[in-house]
């Protein structure tokens, strides 16, 4: 019988792939999925790793949009100035706010700190902290906003 890897062991296994990918890029999915292939421990061929290559794949092909909500909420930070490690993260768990509903947001910032304790500099969690929380918190309003926005009939005949 296989052993289904945990959510917690395939976000670490997307983590260090996607990590892999600031020093070696790739420039196509089918590329992408050669490499994540290659990062999927032996022990572990078969067992699925869907969650995990959701992950890289939802960060990969949507990166720039990631970015762009990491600047927007690490005020007087560039991206360039934030540790690769650090930026992996939060890619990571922005992606999971963003565009994975099945994961309560408290559960996507707390892995992202499990991760960043276990990766990152130590004293970047509150910076990531920081972050995770106003991208929930702004990602929450715009939910609260498209809510509002969808039951609103403007046709007056």
């Amino acid at each position: 019988m296989t052993k289904v890897p945990s959510r917690r062991n395939e976000r670490e296994l997307a983590f260090q792939c996607l990590y892999g990918l600031d020093f070696a890029p790739v420039q196509n999915e089918r590329d992408l999925r050669e490499r994540f292939d290659q990062a999927v421990p032996v022990a572990d061929k078969g067992a699925g790793s869907g969650f995990a290559w959701d992950l890289v794949f939802g960060v990969w092909s949507r990166s720039g949009e990631l970015d762009g909500v990491i600047a927007r909420h690490a005020r007087n930070w560039r991206l360039d100035r934030i540790g690769r490690v650090e930026l992996t993260l939060l890619r990571l768990a922005v992606f999971e706010l963003l565009f994975r509903e099945d994961i309560p947001p408290r559960v996507t910032i707390n892995e992202a700190l499990e991760l960043s304790r276990r990766f990152g500099d130590e004293g970047a969690r509150s910076f990531i902290n920081g972050i995770l929380d106003a991208a929930a918190a702004a990602a929450r309003t715009d939910a609260q906003d498209a809510g509002r926005g969808a039951g609103r009939d403007t046709d007056v005949s």
